[in-house]
């Protein structure tokens, strides 16, 4: 399954979550630390899902972007 994750800069770095997984979040000083702990997150979480029975949502949320003028 592929979800979008939503990457936000803060002022201690970096934090990213999946509108499709309330609850699964992910923070890091930096973009490349973010990365591999966003997808270990997604797979425990979805570990997790199934561990306890529960339906692991399909991905729904697209993205896309808006070019404007500045």
């Amino acid at each position: 399954m592929r979800y979008a994750v939503i990457i936000e800069q803060a002022s201690t770095g970096f934090s990213a979550h999946l509108p499709d997984l309330p609850g699964c979040v992910a923070a890091a000083s930096t973009l490349e630390e973010l990365s591999p702990l966003i997808r270990e997150a997604v797979e425990f979480h979805v570990e997790g899902l199934r561990e306890s029975g529960e339906a692991v949502p399909a991905p729904t949320v697209r993205v896309d972007y808006v070019d404007v003028d500045a």
